[in-house]
């Protein structure tokens, strides 16, 4: 349960700032599709709060992953 947590917010935080700095620079042409943020279209317009979102979901995702283990008494060196 953990590392698909972890996994997931690792995702969204990577989308999220990809869309952000995709958004605000235009870098990387190629991935334009590959971004939740220009792919929804509804989210036109809104782009860069689109991409703050997801990436602080990932965070969040992230400490809850390490809450998971820490309230289940495990730790990286006890798997």
């Amino acid at each position: 349960m953990k590392a698909v947590v972890e996994v997931f917010g690792w995702l969204l935080v990577l989308q999220g700032i990809g869309g952000l700095l995709n958004t605000l620079f235009g870098w990387w042409g190629w991935a334009h599709g590959l971004l939740v943020v220009n792919v929804l279209p509804f989210l036109d317009g809104y782009e860069i709060f689109a991409a703050v979102v997801i990436g602080v979901l990932g965070f969040a995702l992230l400490a809850v992953a390490g809450s998971v283990a820490k309230a289940s008494g495990r730790t990286e060196e006890g798997r």
